[in-house]
């Protein structure tokens, strides 16, 4: 029996593979990135302090510096609550408060007016300009004598003294943040026949915003400097007091529970400025890193 065989049959061809989709990296979860950034954030700011205080803690105990006039942080801390608990430190805190946001109120609400119309009328800075030349010069505690003469040595003489530091920083920042206006928006302005009062309001007074918050918050750690040697010149009450005192009395822990505050107060007092400061440039559009 003969067998046949096939030419026309073709050759057994594997089928190709398909290609095995490559798998994505993994990536991770927005929420953990940002608590990563967060957390990385918080340790970066904080380290500094944190070594700083360590390094008050540890350096009297181990006989680096006299623990008799630098005392270790816990004895400090231990200090600042019993004059919490008896009522001292609430006491001389609300004193210096007052006194504080009252001289620094009355600078912001004469500094900044007067700023805007010095620095939008040229008669008036012509006129303001030799006698501000005078006053800018002029330190505050170089005047405390003479406010102290003049207006005793009660509350006025210390809200005085530091309405006056916190008038400079307030009324030169302003007027230099409305001379450095844009003046490409000033003609932008002009272009579109906008009367004067409408270009102030609309043009200057939003130009001048973050260079006349530099100022307020300058003045918000003056009124904080100031009054602390203001308050020790004939006071009964208040920060500088408290640690005035405590220096003659040789209470060192209760010297450094009223400066610890005094530090918070100026930090707390910054850190509500910036957040008003961002409230108000809000419409500012944020830089491109």
């Amino acid at each position: 029996m003969s067998t046949t065989t096939r030419t026309d049959a073709k050759p057994f061809v594997p089928a190709p593979r398909r290609p095995v989709p490559a798998r994505p990296p993994a990536v991770p979860s927005t929420a953990g990135g940002r608590v990563r950034s967060v957390l990385l954030a918080l340790v970066t700011r904080t380290v500094a302090v944190a070594a700083l205080l360590a390094l008050w803690e540890t350096a009297p105990r181990l006989g680096l510096v006299d623990r008799t006039f630098l005392p270790p942080l816990s004895e400090v801390v231990q200090a600042w609550w019993e004059l919490l608990a008896d009522g001292q430190l609430a006491t001389h805190l609300e004193a210096s408060l007052v006194r504080s946001l009252s001289g620094f109120g009355l600078a912001v609400a004469v500094a900044v007016p007067l700023g805007l119309l010095i620095g939008w009328y040229r008669p008036v800075a012509d006129l303001l300009n030799p006698l501000l030349e005078v006053f800018r010069n002029t330190a505050a505690l170089a005047l405390l004598p003479v406010f102290v003469l003049i207006l005793g040595i009660g509350e006025t003489s210390k809200i005085s003294i530091v309405f006056y530091a916190c008038t400079w920083p307030i009324l030169l920042n302003t007027i230099s943040a409305v001379r450095n206006v844009d003046p490409t928006l000033l003609k932008l302005a002009k272009s579109m026949d906008l009367p004067a009062p409408r270009l102030f309001q609309k043009v200057i007074l939003p130009a001048t915003v973050p260079t006349v918050f530099t100022g307020i918050r300058m003045a918000g750690s003056f009124s904080i400097l100031i009054l602390v040697a203001a308050e020790m010149v004939g006071a009964k009450a208040g920060l500088g007091f408290l640690i005035n005192s405590s220096q003659f009395n040789f209470a060192i822990p209760d010297m450094y529970a009223g400066i610890i505050t005094i530090s918070a107060i100026g930090v707390g007092f910054n850190l509500l400025l910036v957040s008003l400061e961002r409230r108000f440039t809000a419409w500012r559009l944020p830089s491109s890193s």
